[in-house]
């Protein structure tokens, strides 16, 4: 695959959920990583981030959808089939765990996917190599616990469907400087790790 190929337009949409947990944290996060994007990938992202439910026939129009918040993550039993039916059917999703989420988003998954277990990605993945190099897996952005940041995912009949983020805060090196402040540096690893999910799950990779 060539960079900046004829891409055509897509959507990367922000999953809303039930539970209590702030879905909505991170407003400029996802608008900064498409127009990150159309610039150095030569995609043609739409602009305007939709917000979509998790229960919602509408989920099917994205190929990639963002996940983020700190607290607690509740999906219903219609809610649990249909994002397993969009992930299986060729959708993606990308959680980031804004300190927080971590025991809610688990337990969520492990009923959408009741037969996988999330796993650790090697540094050799594809996800950290496709225009951006990681050969040390995930950037860290901020410091929670003291952990190194960790890539996790869930692999459907050899398929990466969900690619979760930990003590890394990938969205928040997203945002507008001026929310956490961060070096430039920080900001634009974490665009371009940020970018190298998108890449992957709109256009795959040959390494797979």
């Amino acid at each position: 695959m060539t960079h900046a190929q004829n891409k055509g337009s897509y959507q990367v949409a922000v999953l809303q959920y039930n539970g209590g947990g702030d879905w909505y944290s991170n407003p400029t996060s996802i608008p900064n990583l498409i127009a990150f994007c159309n610039e150095n990938l030569g995609t043609s992202i739409q602009e305007d981030p939709p917000y979509v439910e998790v229960g919602s026939p509408d989920l099917y129009n994205y190929p990639l959808v963002h996940m983020t918040g700190h607290g607690n993550v509740v999906f219903s039993n219609s809610e649990v089939e249909n994002l397993r039916n969009y992930l299986i059917g060729g959708g993606f999703l990308h959680i980031s765990d804004n300190y927080g989420m971590d025991p809610f988003v688990r337990t969520q998954m492990k009923r959408v996917f009741p037969e996988l277990e999330f796993v650790e990605l090697p540094f050799g993945h594809p996800i950290y190599h496709q225009k951006y190099n990681f050969p040390n897996g995930l950037p860290k952005v901020h410091e929670h616990d003291n952990g190194a940041p960790q890539g996790f995912g869930l692999i459907y009949e050899g398929r990466l469907v969900c690619f979760y983020d930990y003590e890394c805060d990938l969205g928040d090196g997203w945002e507008d400087w001026e929310v956490h402040k961060d070096s430039e540096e920080t900001r634009q690893r974490a665009l371009q790790m940020g970018a190298n999910i998108v890449e992957f799950a709109l256009f795959g990779s040959e390494e797979e």
